[in-house]
């Protein structure tokens, strides 16, 4: 899989589980949990993300890592 297929994949996850956990807009989402509005968007639209970052994000949404990487191969 190339990196940007990749990168589309994780911010179409980081979408799906921001919803799920009842953040209708990201930039709510980003707001509530200290995270750079404008950067959080890129991310969802498939910027490239630090590991960091991503640990942040999914603590925040309460995933672990191995859920959130489920099914993307």
């Amino acid at each position: 899989m190339d990196e940007e297929i990749f990168l589309k994949k994780i911010g179409e996850k980081l979408k799906f589980y921001r919803k799920k956990a009842g953040y209708s807009n990201y930039e709510y989402f980003a707001y509530e949990n200290n995270i750079s509005r404008p950067q959080y968007g890129k991310y969802e639209a498939g910027a490239n993300i630090q590991l960091n970052t991503l640990y942040k994000i999914l603590k925040a949404l309460k995933v672990t890592p191995e859920e959130f990487f489920k099914g993307i191969e």
